[in-house]
């Protein structure tokens, strides 16, 4: 069986829209695109390349796949070769081309097609931007591990790496690493149920059985005020 993994940029309030630069993703009115390059060094690099692996397949939503599609097959570096040469397994209807060599389109049911396609034998696959296929596989809970290389900016809006629909899960660290320019590289993988436990007091005030029984009585979006 085959592990779903991502390797993602993603600044401090979770945004991962358009790290690559001002063109690639302006929609919604984006304005910060190329976030990623101010922080970018030779450690970030090799954090990178050990997050990404030597033996993937990508699984690519739609518009990431376009980004890629347009820019990698003319590249002729060491990453250009790896993402050309393997399989690209892509979220997206009949139309959209998928003129990149090697590439399939998922049919059907996201979760359902990706589910079928991690019960094969074959390599890893490797989940790079593509943001509404890791909502939609969080919450179908097949995604085995994240590696979050998390910048130490905050940018407001955006694309986001989790959603409501998140599927509520423990994740155990595997490893953290921080660049010089302040970048956290954090693998997790995949765990049990969410532990939870209590800092208050076994013989509760009058006041706070109150509070409890007051906040029990409104509505969330109350209760959060």
């Amino acid at each position: 069986m085959r592990k779903i993994r991502t390797a993602t940029f993603v600044s401090l309030d979770g945004v991962m829209q358009a790290p690559g630069g001002p063109t690639e993703d302006p929609r919604g009115g984006f304005k910060f695109g190329g976030w990623v390059f101010p922080f970018f060094d030779e450690k970030l690099g090799s954090l990178m390349d050990r997050a990404m692996g030597e033996d993937y397949d990508l699984l690519l939503g739609r518009c990431t796949y376009e980004i890629f599609a347009a820019y990698w097959p003319y590249q002729d570096d060491e990453i250009g070769r790896t993402f050309n040469a393997v399989n690209k397994y892509v979220a997206a209807g009949p139309d959209t081309p998928l003129d990149w060599a090697h590439s399939h389109r998922l049919e059907g049911d996201l979760a359902e097609a990706v589910r079928a396609l991690k019960g094969t034998e074959g390599r890893d696959l490797l989940i790079q931007g593509s943001s509404e296929v890791i909502h939609a596989l969080l919450a179908a809970d097949l995604i085995d591990q994240l590696t979050l290389l998390t910048f130490p900016i905050v940018l407001g809006r955006g694309k986001r790496l989790f959603d409501e629909k998140s599927r509520p899960h423990a994740w155990t660290p595997v490893s953290s690493e921080t660049t010089n320019t302040g970048v956290i590289v954090g693998t997790y993988r995949r765990a049990g149920e969410v532990p939870t436990g209590s800092f208050g007091d076994d013989n509760p005030s009058a006041a706070e059985l109150e509070r409890r029984a007051r906040w029990a009585a409104t509505t969330g979006t109350q209760a959060g005020r």
